[in-house]
């Protein structure tokens, strides 16, 4: 067994230093002592915000080339709800690549019968059924509701967390989702209080899709 500390990088595709923050914030739960390294880095080729498929689509081959290029992480966790790039990028690795979106729902699935997904916005909806529709999920799926704010807006805004109880509530209560998973990374530092206001889980999906990629790093250190 080699003596080099693991290392797991998560790829934040947006340009936005705030998002990419806001993520590294709520992985520290995940840091440990003799625990594979966490690195969160932002993509600087990326759009500002990705809120439309043709943001996505931008993304896809510099996500690529990223990954290929990198010799020294052991995983690579893509931090984006819409999963740019995802098989192109394990196409191109050896190493174990995950897209939030797959991982977030999957541990929803393993915390509730349905849940409900918090869109950033209407447009971003089509794009998520589309998914939920190629994973086989959508008669898991309670409901999917958006925000009507931007990513920016949801990494920083003084008022997003009040938007997000409205919007989790009637998910819940409306809808009846057992679980909710938060449908963009800029939404990571308000897992905890949206969960305590809500009281059904809250799914971080950047945390769900590095405790997968922790788990495989340690099992495949031993």
């Amino acid at each position: 067994m080699s003596d080099r500390r693991p290392r797991i990088r998560v790829i934040n595709p947006n340009s936005n230093e705030t998002v990419t923050r806001n993520l590294d914030m709520a992985l520290a739960p995940l840091r440990f002592a003799d625990g594979p390294e966490i690195v969160c880095s932002t993509l600087a080729e990326g759009p500002f915000e990705i809120e439309t498929q043709a943001d996505v689509e931008s993304v896809v081959m510099p996500l690529r080339r990223l990954v290929e290029s990198d010799n020294s992480s052991d995983a690579f966790v893509i931090a984006c709800y819409s999963d740019p790039g995802l098989h192109v990028c394990r196409e191109g690795t050896s190493r174990p690549v995950f897209g939030i979106a797959e991982c977030g729902v999957l541990t929803a699935l393993a915390r509730a019968s349905r849940f409900g997904v918090i869109a950033i916005g209407q447009r971003s909806i089509a794009r998520h059924m589309r998914y939920l529709r190629q994973m086989a999920l959508l008669d898991r799926l309670a409901g999917e509701r958006p925000l009507e704010m931007s990513v920016a807006e949801t990494a920083s805004g003084d008022k997003t967390l009040q938007r997000m109880v409205e919007i989790g509530n009637r998910l819940k209560d409306e809808d009846g989702a057992e679980a909710v998973v938060m449908g963009c990374a800029g939404m990571a530092r308000h897992r905890r209080p949206l969960e305590d206001a809500l009281g059904i889980p809250v799914i971080d999906p950047t945390q769900a899709a590095v405790a997968m990629a922790l788990g495989t790093v340690q099992v495949g250190r031993h």
